[in-house]
């Protein structure tokens, strides 16, 4: 009898780990999220994970909307410095993947509209960019990570920078 509960134990081990490493080979995951769709949870060419934000949390517009702006310098080593300035707006990175909150959360940065980093502060070190110059761009969203806008229009700030 304890010789059949072992063999039956050591199957489903086996069992179910094939099970589990052909499921996850195949795309399926647990919790229903499609992880081989690109668009939602693959990596970029750079290796970053892209994820769809299109979900926008609207603010109307006033003395207390959010706003951002930008500036990008050379560093003295190597690479580019972001500086990220905003009004009506608090880093949260606390906060992250939470509940949203009114006038927080973190900002996503983009060279040539692929999304390079999530930031989570004032400043940022670019190690490179594209020969012959670059779009830098930086939108501002919700902890839950849904694009901040104004009366519709995206909280961002863009700046072509070019080559050193």
């Amino acid at each position: 009898m304890s010789r059949s509960l072992a063999l039956f134990a050591i199957g489903l081990v086996f069992g179910g780990g094939i099970g589990f490493v052909t499921a996850a080979g195949n795309g399926v995951a647990f919790e229903g999220h499609d992880h081989s769709n690109p668009a939602h949870h693959g990596t970029t060419t750079t290796g970053m994970m892209a994820h769809d934000h299109s979900a926008m949390v609207n603010t109307p517009a006033g003395d207390d909307a959010p706003m951002v702006e930008i500036s990008v310098t050379p560093d003295a080593m190597s690479g580019w410095n972001l500086q990220v300035e905003t009004q009506n707006f608090r880093f949260a990175p606390e906060h992250a993947s939470g509940a949203d909150q009114p006038g927080e959360g973190h900002a996503h940065v983009y060279v040539n509209e692929e999304k390079i980093a999530r930031l989570y502060g004032a400043w940022m070190h670019i190690p490179a960019l594209p020969e012959g110059g670059a779009e830098v761009k930086v939108s501002l969203n919700s902890n839950s990570h849904g694009m901040i806008a104004v009366d519709g229009v995206p909280v961002e700030a863009t700046l072509w920078v070019g080559s050193q």
